[in-house]
């Protein structure tokens, strides 16, 4: 059974037709929140961005404004670098956040990253005083991701109405997004089994990048990312790990996979706090790389990070 969200907690998704319907309804809602001394935050594509910051006027001097694509351009890295981010800077205040991080052009891979982030609101702010509007382009979206958007979130707003969701589940789109992750016949595969083979092996693999397209300047990037899961993955995985990477269309992958499995589906997308004895690592991953996607169960965990490539 679906425990709802808690009072304190409200995650309306809002699903708009056109430029007019956006701001009718996000106006008001920000300008609500100003006017009663709520710390606002605005996070949604730049277009969408600048058509709120012109109709807000002043108002828009008091909102905390991020380009969703940017901040969020990793689904997973949205709830520690925007939304909690944004309620940490106001302990013990209710917070009032527009968030869009589904919108047309995010691509097949992207999506379940998305969904998942999306459901994953619900637990990371179960017990917070917070309003976190998710605006959805209904006249643009798959009809399948305005679905799940329902699952998502226990009060949708519509066509003028608000009313809670006749369909929210957000663990059965958990669930749906956690299947294996397909396997890639192409791809160049190492074995691990000690941590002293990660330093030699970084070279290999960078070498290999650097010829599938990936530019000089994220070549740090991906050496710190690639160490990161795979100490990761010896530490929590059952000691050994399968490295693998292989360039998908207009992303380099690097993905690890091993034995082991984790309980907390958070992991890696909470804010760090000091003296965090755990989860460093893959935060750092999912603010590193371009997208993360994760699969974990009983017969092990793999674990992408994409980079885009030119």
């Amino acid at each position: 059974m679906t425990r709802p969200a808690s009072p304190a907690f409200t995650h309306p998704a809002f699903f708009y037709d056109d430029d007019a319907d956006y701001l009718d309804t996000l106006v008001p809602f920000v300008v609500e929140g100003v006017e009663a001394g709520e710390p606002v935050a605005v996070a949604v594509p730049a277009r969408r961005l600048e058509l709120l910051r012109e109709a807000l006027g002043g108002h828009a001097e008091a909102v905390w404004a991020r380009d969703m694509a940017v901040a969020g351009g990793n689904p997973g890295r949205i709830l520690a670098t925007v939304l909690g981010h944004f309620a940490d800077r106001h302990p013990g205040r209710r917070v009032r956040i527009v968030g869009e991080p589904v919108w047309p052009g995010r691509d097949a891979t992207e999506y379940p990253a998305c969904a998942r982030h999306e459901a994953l609101i619900n637990l990371a702010f179960a017990d917070r005083a917070a309003t976190i509007l998710c605006p959805y382009d209904a006249a643009a979206l798959d009809p399948h991701v305005l679905a799940e958007a329902r699952a998502t979130h226990p009060e949708v707003w519509a066509g003028g109405a608000r009313g809670a969701s006749d369909r929210y589940a957000p663990h059965d789109v958990l669930v749906n997004h956690n299947h294996p992750l397909p396997h890639v016949p192409h791809a160049t595969v190492h074995a691990i089994a000690t941590a002293a083979e990660i330093r030699p092996l970084r070279g290999v693999i960078t070498l290999l990048a650097t010829d599938l397209g990936l530019p000089g300047d994220r070549v740090p990037d991906l050496e710190l990312v690639l160490s990161e899961l795979v100490a990761n993955s010896l530490t929590h995985g059952g000691g050994r790990c399968t490295l693998a990477v292989w360039r998908e269309g207009h992303r380099l992958v690097c993905s690890v996979s091993d034995t082991g499995s984790f309980t907390d589906p958070l992991a890696g997308t909470r804010p760090l706090t000091v003296g965090q004895p755990s989860g460093r690592g893959l935060w750092l991953v999912h603010s590193i790389a371009d997208l993360v996607r994760v699969h974990t169960g009983d017969a092990g965990t793999t674990i992408r990070a994409y980079f885009r490539l030119p």
